[in-house]
């Protein structure tokens, strides 16, 4: 019988999960059944336990962001997939070990992927990618500016900035992430002590990032906002410290830069089908070839599930906390 994680109360700690069983379901016309193989424990479902995350389920839910499986089968009148295919379900309530979507939902990726990198391409990769591509008519050569340079993001970030020929300033907080960043591709990696307004200049080779991107809030927000050049976007995905923006009038008036947010959930809503099916398709291309990695610090089976949230909860880990959906 499949098994689900399941959330019963928002904020409780420890987090209010189970993990039972379910009822196995026959997809319905244009549906599909997925053997769900493997999914992370990212931090928006840290939120979403929590109850501060932006859009919250009706409870009892089963939970998880994102995931990768094989389809087990069809339902009537889907015809350009085949049982035994991986695939990426576009779809919450990823922490189960089967699970049911309307076919257009689920993304198909090569089948000798890794299927444990592959189940961490729905959410972080997506994001960089539209970052990179949404916000400012970028050019080879041209530099972007981070914060959280070494979340899955940022991470992400870097890899495909170097892929497309874009350079990365990147601000962490620990000293010891520097060279691991530097060895990653990043171009520039510093601390946040490090006063942008005065050494971004210097740090870029006289040119100023085109293009700023916070996941922190705060002080970090506007220490990345004070490194750009005039006109350009700072596009906040996260709140890491908690702490709201503030946005000095001389950024507004003089500098014209241009405050926006982005949320991967908004895009999938509105973006056209075409797009998202390229989106990922080039993702999964990447992380097939190599030029995508995401570190994996442990993987658990969904039996443990309580004991990976609380792995994934500590600070300083090296890596993604994982599910093994199938152990």
């Amino acid at each position: 019988m499949p098994l689900a994680c399941r959330l019963f109360a928002f904020g409780e700690k420890p987090p209010a999960v189970r993990v039972e069983s379910i009822l196995s379901t026959a997809p319905a016309p244009g549906e599909v059944v997925l053997r769900m193989l493997a999914a992370p424990i990212n931090p928006a479902d840290l939120n979403v336990i929590d109850g501060t995350y932006g859009e919250l389920p009706p409870l009892p839910a089963t939970i998880g962001n994102e995931g990768a499986g094989e389809i087990l089968a069809l339902g009537p009148g889907v015809e350009n997939l085949r049982v035994g295919q991986k695939v990426l379900p576009l779809a919450f309530g990823a922490w189960t070990s089967e699970l049911i979507l309307p076919a257009r939902n689920a993304i198909p990726l090569p089948d000798d992927i890794d299927i444990h990198q592959a189940a961490m391409l729905t959410v972080n990769p997506a994001t960089a990618w539209r970052l990179l591509h949404d916000f400012a008519s970028l050019q080879p050569g041209d530099w972007i500016a981070q914060n959280a340079a070494n979340s899955g993001v940022g991470r992400a970030v870097i890899q495909l900035a170097r892929h497309l020929g874009f350079r990365t300033l990147n601000v962490v907080r620990r000293p010891e992430l520097l060279e691991e960043l530097r060895a990653l591709g990043g171009d520039v990696v510093v601390t946040e002590e490090v006063d942008l307004r005065r050494e971004a200049r210097a740090l870029c080779g006289s040119t100023l990032p085109k293009l700023g991107l916070n996941s922190v809030g705060g002080s970090s927000a506007l220490n990345i906002a004070n490194a750009l050049a005039a006109g350009s976007p700072h596009v906040t995905i996260g709140a890491m410290a908690r702490q709201p923006l503030k946005i000095p009038n001389g950024l507004l008036i003089f500098q014209n830069l241009a405050f926006r947010g982005f949320w991967l959930r908004r895009w999938k809503e509105n973006a056209p089908a075409a797009e998202i099916q390229s989106t990922y398709a080039t993702l999964a291309d990447l992380l097939h070839r190599g030029i995508l990695h995401t570190p994996v610090q442990q993987i658990l089976p969904l039996s443990e599930a309580p004991a990976a949230l609380a792995a994934a909860m500590q600070d300083k880990r090296t890596g993604k906390i994982l599910l093994d959906l199938q152990a």
